[in-house]
């Protein structure tokens, strides 16, 4: 991502101690985004309302899907307004507002892995696989410094046929299966090489907020996937 204005560094130009600096406050953010997700999450999770809201939204494939595409308006003003800014207030909005989204999508998941046996545990077990695998394929880029950009691309054909098949899934009634929550992982994966990429070679040294963003919602699409498979086994 290219900075906005001269007057912005790339973080690519910094030191060593200030290109540390700023991997260690965008992690913080995103672990503070992790957070802050699971509160929200929890809270929503102990209202009736929300409970039956949610399950009267999924029992409805065509409000499930003009749910969905709400959600995905929403996450593309979020991280516009996130990672097209150097206006910290801006970036901070724009995370706040994906993290309430992510909430929100969530719930409905969340409940169906809760009525199941042991869901508690489902759900702790698929966040620690989701957590191990973000932290190892974030390390290969930290570590390595190499340049993931080549794969925005085949990011973006995945997600759209990904969207297509939940679609078509959704408005005809068949269950995408084992395989499409395998494939969905490793688009996930694909994004979290990337994004860690661009915190790496893209942003400037103002953009941690943004940077967080783009991680944490790499990371919240591998938890979705991971938990589904976990939920496919039960």
């Amino acid at each position: 991502m290219e900075a906005l204005d001269s007057e912005y560094i790339q973080l690519s130009r910094v030191s060593t101690a200030e290109r540390a600096e700023f991997i260690k406050k965008t992690y913080k953010h995103v672990a503070g985004s992790v957070l802050a997700f699971a509160l929200l999450e929890a809270i929503l999770y102990s209202m009736p309302w929300a409970q039956n809201m949610a399950m009267s939204l999924v029992s409805s494939g065509t409000t499930w899907l003009l749910v969905l595409g709400g959600f995905m308006l929403v996450t593309s003003w979020a991280e516009k307004m996130a990672m097209q800014s150097h206006d910290i207030k801006k970036q901070y909005m724009g995370l706040g507002l994906y993290i309430v989204a992510e909430a929100i999508i969530f719930l409905p998941i969340i409940m169906m892995a809760m009525m199941m046996g042991g869901g508690s545990m489902m759900i702790t077990k698929a966040g620690i696989v989701t957590v191990a695998l973000f932290g190892g394929l974030s390390a290969v880029v930290l570590n390595t410094g190499k340049d993931f950009s080549f794969l925005k691309s085949a990011l973006t054909i995945g997600g759209f046929i990904g969207i297509g098949l939940i679609i078509a899934g959704t408005l005809f009634g068949f269950d995408l299966g084992l395989w499409f929550s395998v494939g969905m992982v490793v688009l996930a994966g694909g994004s979290i090489l990337y994004q860690t990429s661009n915190l790496v070679h893209r942003y400037s040294t103002d953009q941690h907020v943004a940077a967080a963003l783009g991680l944490f919602a790499s990371l919240m699409l591998l938890f979705w996937y991971i938990l589904r498979i976990f939920m496919s086994r039960d």
